[in-house]
């Protein structure tokens, strides 16, 4: 039974530690990979990492609907071979491509702020499969930058990193605000 589990939020230091590997596909890795689903879906995001939650192992969950996936609405996916919803263990990004697209972006550790992006528009990912087989994977679109906005997290950059010094600027009290409330509640608890 999967658990909803709580989520960090910035100002919180788990978010800026870097990710340990994960040494093979456990029930119990199983288990957390199914608890992030849970508590992706329960949050109404798309993606969400290890790290999120207070833990450290380098794995991230994302799952698109299918009009995420989509240029248009009635255009074909734009990654046909790979299911709506993923779970990468040890990913890395092996390829990206020279085309970018700056897009809106959100975050679960982040409530009520949101900012412009700029990313590949196609990555590729190594990544251990459910099977505990090395993978592969293709990424396009929305799906590369849910994919690319969740390794960051793993590598402990968070995607306000990549704001303008403009935005970074008119974030602050938004940010330092929010880092505050974190602060206090774990000290609270």
């Amino acid at each position: 039974m999967s658990k909803v589990l709580p989520i960090r939020t910035y100002g919180d230091p788990v978010l800026r530690e870097p990710a340990r590997p994960v040494a093979a596909i456990t029930p119990e890795i199983q288990a957390f990979i199914d608890d992030l689903f849970a508590t992706m879906r329960a949050s109404q995001g798309v993606g969400l990492a290890a790290q999120q939650v207070g833990r450290t192992e380098s794995v991230c969950v994302i799952e698109l609907p299918e009009s995420y996936d989509v240029e248009d609405e009635k255009g074909p996916r734009l990654n046909p071979d790979v299911p709506l919803k993923l779970a990468l263990v040890n990913p890395k990004i092996v390829e990206e491509s020279d085309d970018t697209c700056s897009m809106e972006e959100g975050c679960l550790s982040f409530p009520d702020i949101r900012g412009n992006v700029e990313r590949p528009w196609s990555v590729v990912i190594e990544h251990l499969g459910l099977d505990g087989q090395p993978k592969r994977t293709r990424l396009n679109g929305f799906f590369a930058r849910a994919a690319q906005h969740e390794l960051d997290h793993l590598a402990g950059k968070l995607f306000t990193d990549r704001f303008t010094y403009v935005k970074k600027l008119a974030m602050r009290t938004k940010l330092k605000h929010l880092q505050a409330e974190t602060l206090e509640k774990m000290h609270a608890s």
